[in-house]
């Protein structure tokens, strides 16, 4: 414990404070969706204890994962189809791989959704889960975003020891968990809320989701070294995927703004308006 008070203990707590908050972002939005499911006056409870119990099963993970590291990386099954499929398959990539299927089928379930209802604002709410439904799923998938955070934090959070062994530092790995899970607590309700009133970013929030699922589940085909007709999975490299959502948030804004300039456009032609007048208005607005 007293090694976080160090000065590399600090640093180092900083650090994962930070990869914490980059990684959390499209928890959040799972975590937005799926606490819909309840209705909107259990929404915020379903919120909050989905990420306070998310945060304790975390800490166990973390002790599991650095407890038995090795076994992670041990396969369990061999998958040989010549020419169609072929891969070595193990504990991390299973449930990368299915944790990130199931984030892409969740985004596409929802996108579906958004694009058939008549009503946007009166579906909320429908195709209802339970309270003890919506936290184990919100639990669950927490779990399967922590894997990745927390292998990148142990790659952060390492000493080595006199004897040349790496001693992982547990503690701090847990302050970080900790603090990144009060942060999303404070913020859950705010992410909904604006989700909620702002249902243009509604979409593109799921598409970031869509991604994540596919970041998800290439990088447990890399470590299944998973084949499809003879071509290797590649994982997606983070910064790509960051490089993507940062044209994605772009295009959204630009288009969300030109749509509303076409929308005020419109309506002031139906009121007999000068369009050149409205123009100008748009821009000086």
């Amino acid at each position: 414990m007293a090694e976080i008070f160090t000065v590399s203990g600090i640093f180092t707590l900083l650090m994962l404070l930070a990869l914490q908050a980059v990684l959390g972002f499209d928890n959040l939005l799972y975590i937005s969706i799926e606490s819909k499911r309840v209705g909107e006056e259990k929404a915020s409870m379903v919120r909050r204890w989905g990420i306070g119990l998310a945060m304790l099963f975390r800490i166990v993970l973390l002790i599991i994962i650095v407890n038995l590291f090795g076994l992670l990386a041990e396969p369990l099954f061999n998958l040989t189809m010549t020419g169609f499929i072929e891969g070595v398959f193990n504990l991390q990539a299973l449930v990368t791989l299915a944790g990130g299927a199931f984030i892409i089928y969740t985004a596409i379930k929802e996108i579906s959704h958004l694009m058939i209802v008549d009503h946007i604002e009166h579906t909320e709410g429908q195709n209802k889960k339970s309270v003890a439904q919506a936290i184990s799923m919100i639990v669950a998938m927490n779990l399967v975003f922590s894997f990745d955070s927390i292998l990148s934090a142990m790659a952060i959070a390492n000493t080595k020891t006199p004897t040349g062994e790496t001693e992982y530092q547990v503690w701090i790995m847990a302050v970080a968990i900790i603090a990144s899970g009060i942060v999303m607590i404070l913020m859950a309700d705010y992410v909904a809320e604006f989700l909620k009133k702002n249902r243009m970013y509604e979409i593109m929030g799921l598409f970031i989701l869509f991604l994540v699922g596919v970041l998800l589940v290439s990088e447990g085909g890399h470590l299944a070294h998973l084949k499809l007709f003879g071509h290797e999975i590649e994982a997606m490299s983070k910064s790509t995927f960051y490089l993507v959502i940062v044209v994605l948030v772009i295009t959204d804004v630009i288009q969300t703004k030109y749509q509303k300039r076409l929308w005020a456009m419109r309506e002031k032609e139906l009121l007999g308006e000068n369009p050149a007048e409205v123009v100008d208005s748009v821009h000086k607005a």
